[in-house]
C-alpha cells in the first residue's frame, strides 16, 4: 500500500522548490476550491439518495422491492466517462432532449450542463449505489429489538428511526461517505468530459503536457494530504459504542413495514433515481448502437474482452475480500495506534488517481521486479491497491454489529480461533463481505488507467474496448461493449441480491 507514496516521493523531492512554487499559484487553491465543492455536493446528494433508498429496500414492502435492489445498484458498474457521455448526449445544450422539446415546444437550446452541474450530476448517478450497499448491507445485520422498545416506550417511527436505527448506521453511513468523497477526489473521465478541473485532472495535464513528471506528484501528494483529512474526520465520526445487542438470546430479524399511503411516493423516487442513473445511459448507448447499424457500421460483440474482464475481476474481488477481512478484525477486536495506522493506509491507493498508482508500479515493476512487469500479477497487485477500501468498509461495519461475547463464548467451549472464525464470525459478517466483494467486482469491471498501463501484451477488457471506440469518436462502437459491460455485471449483482433477501 506504501508503494504509490514511496514513487511519489521520489519523484517529488527530484523537482525540488519547482512543485513548492506550483502549489503556492493562485491556480492551484482555485482548483483545490473546484475540488472541495464537488465533493461536498457529490456526498450530500448521495446521503440524500442513499439513506431512504436503502431502508426501501431492506425494510419495507416496496413493490418489486428485488427489482429496485438490483436497479439501483447497477449504475455502479458504469465508466464515468461512459456516464458523462450520455448525460452531454440527452442532456446537452444540442442533446437528445433539446431535439425533443424543440418539436413539441418550440426549444432551440438547452442551458449548458458543462462545469459544476454536469460533472456534480455525473458522479452522484455512479456513486450513490457505494453508499446505498453499505448501508443496506447494516440495516440487514442490524437487531430488531431496539427499535421494537423504542415503539412500545410510544415513540413513532419516524422518531424511532432518528433516535434508534440512525445512531446504529453511523459507521456504515460514515464508511460510505468516505468511499464518495475518496471516489469524487480521484474520479477523472466525469471531470474532464464535463470540463470542470479539479485535482485529477490538473494532474492528467501535467503528466500528458510535460516531460517532468514530478510535478504532477508533488499535485498527487496534495491530494493525498486531502484524503488523509478525509480519513481524520472519518476516523472522529466514530465513537467507543457498541453497535451489538448484549442481551441474552439470537438477534431478532427485522419486520417488514407497510408503507400504505406512502408506497406510491416511494414507488416514484425509485423510478426517478432509475431513470436518471439506468434507463437514461441506457437509452442513449442503444440509440448509438442502433444509430450505427442503420449506418452501416461494423458492431461485433467483444466476448473476448468480456472474458477477459469477468476473470481479472473475480481475482481482484477474491483477492480484496480475503486481505480485507484481517484488516477490519483488528481494527475492531484490537484497536490501537499500529491498526490505525495499518487501516488509513489502505486509503492510500484508492485516493490517488489510477494513472498514479499505475505509473508507480510500472516504475517499481520496471526497474526492480522485470519478471512481473506487464503481467496479470501485477495488475491484480494494482487492483487491491486501488479498491481495498471498497470491501474494508463495508467488512468492519458488518463486524462492527457482531457481539465479540460470542466468539468468546465458542472458544471456552473448546473451538479453536479458526473454527469460531469459520462457524461464528463469517456467517454473521457475510452480507459486508459479499456487500464489499461486489463493489469490488463492479469497480474492477470499469477500471481503465490500471489495465491500459499495467495489463499484459494483448490482454484486453471491455473498459479498454469502450475507451478505445470513445476516443476516436466511433460511440456506436464503444455502445455495443458498454451495452456488454452492463449486461455480465448485472449477472452477480442479481445473484448477490437473491442470495441476501433469502437470507
Amino acid at each position: 500500500m506504501l508503494l504509490p507514496l514511496v514513487y511519489l516521493v521520489v519523484r517529488t523531492v527530484g523537482a525540488g522548490a519547482e512543485v513548492i512554487e506550483l502549489l503556492l499559484r493562485l491556480r492551484t487553491l482555485a482548483v483545490a476550491g473546484r475540488t472541495m465543492l464537488l465533493i461536498l455536493g457529490v456526498v450530500g446528494a448521495c446521503m440524500l439518495l442513499s439513506v431512504p433508498l436503502a431502508w426501501l429496500t431492506a425494510r419495507t414492502d416496496l413493490p418489486l422491492r428485488r427489482f429496485w435492489t438490483v436497479a439501483t445498484a447497477l449504475p455502479l458498474v458504469m465508466p464515468s466517462y461512459v456516464v458523462g457521455l450520455t448525460v452531454l448526449a440527452a442532456l446537452g445544450p444540442k442533446g437528445l432532449l433539446q431535439r425533443l422539446l424543440e418539436r413539441l415546444i418550440g426549444v432551440d437550446r438547452l442551458p449548458e450542463i458543462y462545469g459544476f452541474p454536469g460533472a456534480l450530476l455525473t458522479i452522484v448517478l455512479i456513486s450513490y449505489p457505494l453508499t446505498t450497499l453499505t448501508i443496506r448491507a447494516a440495516l440487514q445485520r442490524m437487531d430488531r429489538r431496539l427499535e421494537e422498545v423504542s415503539y412500545n416506550l410510544g415513540r413513532s417511527r419516524w422518531r424511532t428511526f432518528l433516535r434508534i436505527t440512525l445512531p446504529q448506521l453511523r459507521p456504515s453511513i460514515a464508511s460510505g461517505t468516505l468511499l464518495v468523497a475518496l471516489y469524487t477526489l480521484r474520479d477523472f473521465g466525469a471531470v474532464s468530459l464535463l470540463r470542470y478541473e479539479t485535482f485529477t485532472w490538473a494532474i492528467y495535464l501535467q503528466y500528458q503536457t510535460s516531460f517532468n513528471r514530478s510535478v504532477a506528484a508533488g499535485l498527487s501528494l496534495v491530494v493525498l494530504a486531502v484524503a488523509v483529512c478525509f480519513l481524520f474526520l472519518e476516523s472522529r465520526t466514530r465513537s467507543p459504542s457498541s453497535y451489538y445487542r448484549g442481551g441474552a438470546g439470537a438477534p431478532r430479524a427485522a419486520s417488514t413495514v407497510h408503507l400504505g399511503k406512502w408506497k406510491w411516493p416511494a414507488l416514484i423516487f425509485c423510478t426517478g433515481l432509475v431513470f436518471c442513473s439506468l434507463i437514461l445511459p441506457l437509452s442513449v448507448l442503444i440509440y448509438w448502437l442502433v444509430l450505427g447499424a442503420m449506418r452501416g457500421e461494423t458492431l461485433g460483440l467483444v466476448w473476448g474482452p468480456a472474458l477477459n474482464s469477468i476473470f481479472v475481476s473475480v481475482l481482484a474481488a477474491l483477492a480484496v475480500g480475503l486481505l480485507s477481512f484481517p484488516v477490519a478484525f483488528v481494527t475492531v477486536r484490537s484497536p490501537g495506534w499500529l491498526a490505525g495506522i495499518a487501516e488509513k493506509s489502505t486509503y492510500i491507493g484508492y485516493t490517488l488517481p489510477g494513472i498514479v498508482v499505475a505509473l508507480g508500479l510500472a516504475f517499481f515493476g520496471a526497474n526492480f521486479l522485470p519478471m512481473v512487469y506487464q503481467s496479470l500479477g501485477l495488475l491484480l497487485f494494482a487492483y487491491v491497491i486501488l479498491f481495498l477500501p471498497l470491501s474494508l468498509g463495508a467488512v468492519r461495519s458488518s463486524l462492527m454489529q457482531v457481539n465479540p461475547n460470542l466468539e468468546e463464548a465458542a472458544r471456552s467451549l473448546g473451538r479453536s480461533p479458526l473454527r469460531v472464525l469459520r462457524s461464528v464470525t463469517l456467517p454473521l459478517v457475510r452480507p459486508g463481505v459479499l456487500a464489499g466483494s461486489s463493489l469490488v467486482f463492479f469497480t474492477a469491471m470499469k477500471e481503465l488507467p490500471a489495465t491500459l498501463i499495467l495489463s499484459p501484451i494483448g490482454f484486453k477488457t471491455l473498459a479498454v474496448s469502450i475507451w478505445s471506440a470513445a476516443t476516436e469518436a466511433f460511440f456506436a462502437r464503444a455502445a455495443a461493449p458498454a451495452l456488454l459491460l452492463i449486461l455480465v455485471s448485472a449477472i452477480p449483482i442479481t445473484l448477490f441480491t437473491l442470495r441476501e433477501e433469502r437470507a
